[in-house]
């Protein structure tokens, strides 16, 4: 009789532990998936840190999230790609805040002519500003990490070996900051969006652009560019922002957050260097293609830079106008490169 008593516990044990694996959520986690919306080009060296990116998550967290990653803006294009974030058409985005004029307003001091010196330093202010200030304005999502590329250079179809050579030229303007330095050097903005600059160029819509070395490679605007203008009295960036859906990121499990801090944090410094990288590659290629590097002289810069200056004083009047702390940020922003020149 005990024999048979034994037996039955142990089946019913047995048949206790088959119960549980059969029952959904008990004996696996189920794996959150998630969206990942890049505007940039699949082949884009930081469209390919995202992609590594997303890689770095699944496998950390012993897969337990699953990144579809989106490139090309075959999700959504560049300048939705933050609202895409907020209402949850994409789980993670990367956003140019530049794209929305106004949404932005202490985050605007980030892409004028600051001085920047190289792309590595751009992206370490930028994420130090970030830290340091953290602009309600980007409140509605998660900020993982930020890309700086710069500092911003005019191209032209037709070489301009001086500052002077501007003047006149229909310059492609990727958001108001660009539009106003444009104008501030005596050239005339044209807004094109980014998907249709190549061909802008093309047919005479526009005779060049303000933008980042890593265009001529990336973009493939080297096929088109014939002269670049290397100004150290510009310096100004242009950002972009890796954000995921806030309540999206509070939903998932403290654990794999604390990963994802983790692998952000490591990511700032990949981005950083391929700043650098993409701006020394953007330029040798440009040149392999045919294109020339102008210099500008010590006084042709001091002027830019004269007339770059007017932009800041009025992004510190309109910050105070608004409540914000434009000019402590002006500060802290001129401080910070002082005091880490490379």
């Amino acid at each position: 009789m005990k024999r048979y008593s034994c037996l039955s516990l142990i089946c019913f044990v047995v048949l206790l532990i088959v119960f549980a694996a059969s029952v959904p959520g008990q004996a696996q986690e189920k794996v959150i998936k998630l969206r990942y919306a890049n505007f940039l080009p699949p082949v884009h060296k930081v469209s390919l840190l995202s992609e590594q990116w997303c890689k770095e998550v699944e496998k950390r967290t012993n897969n337990r999230i699953e990144i579809t990653y989106l490139p090309g803006g075959t999700l959504v294009p560049a300048p939705q790609a933050y609202e895409a974030a907020v209402r949850g058409i994409a789980d993670i985005s990367a956003a140019g805040p530049g794209f929305t004029p106004g949404r932005f307003p202490l985050w605007e001091l980030m892409e004028l002519p600051l001085g920047y010196n190289n792309p590595a330093q751009a992206t370490a202010l930028a994420n130090a500003f970030f830290k340091k200030f953290k602009p309600k304005e980007f409140d509605e999502v998660k900020v993982h990490y930020i890309w700086t590329n710069g500092p911003g250079v005019f191209m032209t179809v037709k070489p301009a070996s001086s500052i002077e050579g501007l003047k006149g030229l229909k310059i492609r303007a990727g958001g108001s900051q660009m539009g106003r330095i444009i104008v501030a050097m005596g050239a005339t903005p044209v807004s094109v969006p980014m998907a249709d600059t190549y061909e802008g160029l093309q047919r005479g819509v526009i005779d060049g652009l303000l933008f980042y070395p890593e265009g001529l490679k990336g973009w493939k605007y080297a096929d088109l560019i014939r002269g670049l203008q290397d100004n150290p009295g510009i310096g100004h960036g242009g950002t972009i922002m890796f954000v995921m859906n806030k309540q999206k990121w509070a939903s998932l499990p403290s654990d794999i957050q604390k990963t994802i801090d983790q692998i952000n944090e490591e990511w700032m410094e990949k981005q950083g260097k391929s700043a650098f990288e993409l701006d020394k590659e953007g330029r040798e290629h440009g040149v392999s293609k045919g294109m020339k590097i102008f210099k500008i002289s010590p006084e042709e810069a001091r002027i830019s830079a004269e007339r770059g200056n007017p932009l800041l004083d009025a992004f510190v009047k309109d910050s105070k106008e608004k409540g914000l702390p434009g000019e402590e940020a002006l500060k802290y922003c001129q401080d910070w490169l002082k005091a880490h020149p490379e």
